[in-house]
């Protein structure tokens, strides 16, 4: 980001000037050449200026608005590829939607606005109620800049990052197109996960205190079959009745899990601090009613381990992370101490399965290494955000890189294999004089800050074109491919 001083005129003739080089998914943004580098967390804007926004620093950006705010979502494995680099991109995602809810995560926080509604604000929420909905989409034609894929980079050798392939313009310049399958949803949906092995089933977690599993088979085929130009400019509705309901969780929830390892195993976790596991069963579920008990607060969030089809992770309103075996009993296995405020995150490494982020309250993310839990297992610690962490994911084609998101209105990316190189900062001072933006303030595992989004609740990497994000925020999704992610994802010879 970038800051300049408000100059109507002058600014409209800048935006001409860059429609004029820049590509057309850029054009929802306005562009100005930076004047003064702004630094997130340290410099506050004063009165006149503006952020600007620089399109270099992305392949891809574009913000896809839903209608409705969407506060969960999930992206839908396809069979198009398992490793997709080329443009123009198709991507399939489900969305829930929350409307009449405070846009806050933690339920905590609407007990003093529930307490004061009274009878008429109630019966206005239910009558909302019908209109919440799933939606599922599909999103082609997505062209960004091509770059080549860069060579596996060996000790003492550099990776050259500048250049482009020569990508057909008109793909750079075409507009992505949009389509939109609803499937009303009576209540808000506080959180939703597509099944990997089955992206065609999906489990909702419900305001009204009940998990939902669905099969979307029909949906998903219509829209993979469908020509682009048919849904163009408008959605399906489809009633759908969902394959399995659990009423058995005491309060609602927002943390829940499928298996990567056993197809249609699942977790799910409440306010009321319990955990209970989903068994599989033919075309249903076993949803044992004896739940796992051992936070003393709310559940915010659940994995499973990736190698592991009997471990999952839990973390909680209590400041602590939790290691679970289904096959011991109902109580943790091991308890973590993690954070001072509540744990609000966390995300299992695909690709280092001794690994686990977990973002707080406070803003703050550590990094814990499981091989050392006998000991002091956190092997990092982070507190660039001032607010708290909403969202936290690692990336599935790079064990050292993980995207964050905060309260702040920040989405960040780090790679924790990045260290400062003074050296070449002190060239790169010596070549631009004041031009250079190299700060003391951040750390050198701070890979990108991306930004212009309002309450960003979830972010997720696609786990079949790398570099993409998809990060959802109060008016819809954004979907990003920061240019310096390319020399990150580089080390797994993509």
């Amino acid at each position: 980001m970038v800051r300049s001083v408000k100059n109507l005129k002058k600014t409209e003739r800048k935006i001409k000037e860059s429609k004029k080089r820049d590509s057309s998914y850029f054009s929802n943004v306005p562009y100005a050449p930076a004047k003064v580098v702004w630094e997130p967390w340290v410099d506050e804007l004063e009165e006149g200026e503006e952020l600007q926004f620089d399109p270099s620093t992305y392949n891809y950006l574009q913000k896809f608005r839903t209608g409705s705010s969407c506060l969960s979502f999930d992206i839908i494995h396809d069979s198009l590829g398992l490793v997709r680099s080329e443009f123009p991109h198709t991507l399939f995602g489900i969305i829930g939607t929350q409307l009449l809810k405070a846009p806050s995560r933690h339920k905590r926080n609407l007990e003093p606005r529930r307490k004061a509604q009274g009878a008429d604000a109630r019966l206005r929420k239910a009558e909302k109620a019908s209109l919440n909905y799933i939606g599922i989409f599909k999103i082609t034609n997505i062209s960004g800049k091509e770059h080549d894929l860069l060579p596996y980079a060996t000790d003492g050798e550099d990776v050259d990052i500048d250049s482009e392939s020569g990508s057909d313009e008109d793909d750079v310049n075409s507009e992505p197109i949009f389509q939109f399958c609803e499937i009303p949803h009576q209540g808000c949906v506080n959180r939703i996960r597509a099944m990997s092995q089955k992206p065609y089933i999906c489990a909702t977690w419900a305001e009204r205190g009940h998990v939902q599993v669905w099969d979307f088979t029909s949906q998903l085929n219509t829209l993979m079959e469908s020509e682009a130009q048919s849904f163009h400019g408008g959605n399906t509705i489809n009633a759908v009745a969902p394959l399995f309901n659990f009423d058995g969780h005491k309060d609602e929830g927002f943390a829940m899990d499928w298996n990567p390892v056993v197809p249609g195993r699942l977790i799910s976790g409440d306010r009321n601090s319990c955990i209970h596991l989903w068994e599989p069963s033919s075309d249903s579920w076993i949803v044992d009613r004896n739940p796992f008990v051992g936070h003393k607060a709310s559940v915010e969030d659940l994995q499973w381990s990736p190698t592991e089809e009997n471990v999952f992770a839990s973390c909680s309103v209590d400041g602590n992370i939790s290691l679970w075996d289904t096959r011991i009993g109902k109580s943790p296995t091991v308890f973590l101490k993690a954070h001072n405020t509540d744990v609000n995150a966390i995300s299992w490494n695909r690709l280092e399965s001794f690994m686990i982020v977990s973002g707080s309250d406070d803003g703050a993310f550590s990094i814990w290494d499981l091989r050392l839990i006998k000991e002091d297992s956190r092997v990092a610690h982070f507190e660039c955000h001032k607010q708290p962490i909403t969202s936290i994911e690692w990336c599935p084609h790079e064990a050292s890189t993980l995207a964050v998101s905060s309260a702040d209105d920040q989405l960040t990316i780090w790679d924790l294999s990045l260290e400062r190189d003074e050296e070449g900062e002190a060239a790169c001072k010596a070549r631009f004089k004041e031009q250079a933006t190299a700060s003391q303030h951040f750390p050198p595992q701070l890979l990108f800050v991306h930004q212009n989004q309002k309450d960003i609740k979830e972010v997720h990497w696609h786990p079949q074109i790398p570099g993409m994000i998809l990060s959802g925020d109060i008016d819809g999704l954004d979907i990003l491919m920061p240019f310096n992610t390319l020399s990150t994802l580089s080390r797994r010879h993509l």
